[in-house]
């Protein structure tokens, strides 16, 4: 399917059952269409999105979009952007798809069926030009299927398990995609580290580990990893972000984030 028949698409209204709840995110600025059971995005797509350093006039892509979460948060904060995303699983295209029409944003935030895996020349048949991308960006699956229980789901099986590709073939599709000097951002588990790290060596630099803290105190369940296509900067262990005070609430930071859609500067002390 070409570019144009996306387009064409996405601007068609879509029904959907039951079988899918409608949720707020940024603080009810959008309305998102998610299924009522299998994977379901949380915060974690809010903060990959807010941590994007996009500009007016940039192009995004997001491997791995789901419903569209992320890249939808994303194109709301920034107005004058082309997002593209890319899902393996026809139900939640139509879903993400959906989603953007609802909102206001589609054409300008796009979603494709395809796979991460898939050959060069396949991706550019979609419209995925290698090494076109000022930014990419993903919510990878977290597990190895030999070291968690599959979930029954198939929907969630693919979304938290890596059943077809591996970490590896994530790093390596994101760093095609991107231009020179442009950026490539993980969230992945913080116990990960180590192996997101490996995949990434020798593609980008200047990286970023930016650490999510539960709360004070507490060791970080998550980490967001960014590095540059082609630099040699050194690499960086920021602040990160705590998330919850004291009472349990968000603190006024991820508030903001996560409630008012403010961006995530990686490089800013919490």
């Amino acid at each position: 399917m070409q570019a144009g028949e996306n387009h064409a698409e996405a601007a068609a209204q879509v029904s959907f059952d039951a079988s899918c709840t409608d949720d707020g995110f940024l603080g009810g600025r959008l309305r998102l269409l998610q299924p009522a059971k299998g994977y379901r995005a949380g915060i974690d797509a809010v903060l990959l999105a807010a941590s994007i350093p996009l500009r007016a006039g940039e192009r995004a892509l997001e491997a791995g979009s789901g419903v569209g979460v992320a890249s939808l948060c994303l194109g709301s904060r920034v107005p004058d952007a082309e997002i593209t995303g890319l899902e393996l699983q026809h139900d939640l295209v139509r879903m993400a798809r959906e989603n953007a029409r609802r909102n206001d944003l589609a054409p300008r935030i796009s979603f494709l069926e395809g796979d991460i895996g898939a050959p060069v020349r396949d991706l550019a048949a979609l419209g995925l030009e290698p090494q076109s991308w000022h930014h990419v960006f993903a919510n990878p699956p977290f597990y190895h299927p030999d070291a968690t229980a599959i979930p029954p789901d198939r929907g969630k099986a693919q979304a938290h398990v890596t059943l077809g590709s591996n970490l590896v073939d994530w790093v390596r599709f994101a760093c095609v995609m991107a231009r020179p000097k442009g950026t490539v951002t993980f969230i992945h588990r913080a116990d990960a580290l180590a192996g997101l790290l490996s995949a990434l060596e020798g593609h980008v630099g200047g990286i970023e580990i930016f650490p999510l803290w539960p709360a004070a105190g507490k060791p970080a369940s998550r980490v967001i990893v960014r590095g540059v296509r082609g630099s040699r900067a050194p690499l960086s262990l920021r602040a990160g972000l705590v998330l919850h005070g004291r009472d349990g609430r968000f603190t006024e930071r991820a508030e903001a984030v996560l409630r008012d859609g403010a961006g995530l500067l990686l490089d800013q002390p919490d």
